[in-house]
């Protein structure tokens, strides 16, 4: 019996030896299978990275600031312009992962446009037909005339207002480069459907924009030949502001992170301020028992749309001219007839033959504006409907008293 225990041992140490002679001859060989099939996977793409590699060589260096790096990092620096550099060890120049990029795929990636109008693709578009795709695409948010719906953004007008309180900032008052208009319009716009203009498309509409701030003339078109040529009025307006007093300094150096304030309360919400837009309601007018529509309810709707109106034109008391007149006592006044105020040709022709504006004049020029007065700078396409037209009139009529 005592001898049971002993060749109860010696049979398990054996089958621990088999056991793991066998495991071992089983992983060398799953090793070989998966190295083999790593192998022709190489194999594979091998012809596609050497014909990409010969398309365009580019030597790899490793900056010598981080050579000492590069065993526990693993870091690869192929930076050409570095000005101290050695070749790359071999084991470090082709690890058999992806190739350089071939010049097509650069192109696509390579699409922003700088101010002098390097990047820009060949294209052209006039004022006339960016007015139709503005409409189509960008009058519902922007307004007809870029003046803005509600909250969103105003893209013309708002000259020597940057100085003011309440700035408006325009495509015409405060962006400095055109190039930065086409780039942002060709990337992102339209809303919701980013990406969908052709370059003529967006030539179009910044030669709209372009006219809406009285930039050009309504004949003008912009192409990628004549685009460096245009000045934005705002182009000296941005410096960096560097005075002791000022943030520069605070964000040019190590953070503090000490003695934060322990909790941070909320004093203020967009709702709030009014920031977010919301389309225009034109509210129910209230109807008297004889029929009438209240009068006041036709200015209040009148004052609503007036919104597509007042970033060129203001009425009250500190109403001054925007890009067009202000509108204080229109009624009764002669068509053109301010003479501090440099109207377009045709206006100048209307106020020599005495022409006066009232209501029928008024509403037959909100319709149509570029036919009544064909010729005239102000591009507004003319107010929808009747309502429209009665609300804008009812409301102009209390500042002509």
């Amino acid at each position: 019996m005592s001898r049971l225990p002993n060749l109860f041992v010696l049979a398990l140490g054996i089958t621990t030896l088999l056991l793991g002679v066998a495991y071992g001859v089983a992983t060398r060989y799953q090793m070989a299978a998966e190295r083999q099939v790593m192998l022709q996977q190489v194999a594979a793409v091998r012809p596609q990275f050497d014909e990409a590699k010969s398309i365009d060589e580019v030597p790899t260096t490793t900056n010598l600031a981080d050579a000492e790096d590069i065993g526990s990092e693993n870091r690869i620096a192929t930076d050409r312009d570095a000005k101290a550099s050695v070749p790359a060890p071999n084991s470090l120049r082709r690890l058999g992962i992806g190739r350089p990029a071939l010049p097509a795929e650069i192109a696509a990636w390579d699409v922003d446009i700088m101010p002098d109008g390097h990047g820009l693709p060949e294209g052209r578009g006039d004022v006339e037909t960016g007015e139709a795709i503005f409409s189509d695409y960008c009058a519902s948010c922007h307004g007809d005339f870029a003046e803005g719906v509600d909250n969103w953004p105003v893209l013309a007008g708002g000259f020597d207002t940057l100085a003011e309180d309440n700035p408006i900032k325009t495509i015409g008052s405060y962006w400095p480069h055109l190039s930065t208009v086409w780039d942002y319009i060709q990337r992102s716009m339209p809303f919701g459907s980013a990406q969908t203009l052709d370059e003529d498309q967006v030539y179009a509409i910044v030669a709209y924009l372009l006219y809406s701030n009285d930039l050009v003339d309504e004949s003008f078109a912009l192409s990628h030949e004549n685009f460096a040529d245009i000045l934005m009025p705002n182009v000296a307006g941005f410096v960096v502001d560097d005075r002791a007093e000022t943030e520069y300094a605070l964000w040019r150096k190590k953070p503090c992170m000490q003695n934060c304030k322990e909790s941070v309360n909320i004093t203020m919400r967009a709702s709030d301020l009014d920031v977010t837009p919301e389309p225009i309601r034109l509210e129910t007018s209230t109807t008297h028992s004889d029929g009438e529509v209240s009068d006041k309810d036709i200015v209040k709707n009148g004052q609503k749309v007036f919104k597509k109106c007042q970033t060129c034109h203001q009425v009250g008391a500190q109403a001054k001219h925007r890009v067009g007149p202000h509108l204080n006592k229109i009624f009764g006044r002669v068509i053109g007839g301010l003479e501090d105020f440099r109207y377009s040709q045709v206006f100048d022709v209307a106020a020599k033959e005495g022409q006066i504006w009232d209501e029928e004049s008024m509403a037959a020029f909100l319709l149509e504006p570029r036919t009544y007065f064909q010729g005239t700078k102000m591009a507004f396409s003319g107010l929808r409907t009747a309502d429209e037209i009665a609300g804008v009139i009812a409301y102009l009529k209390t500042y002509s008293d």
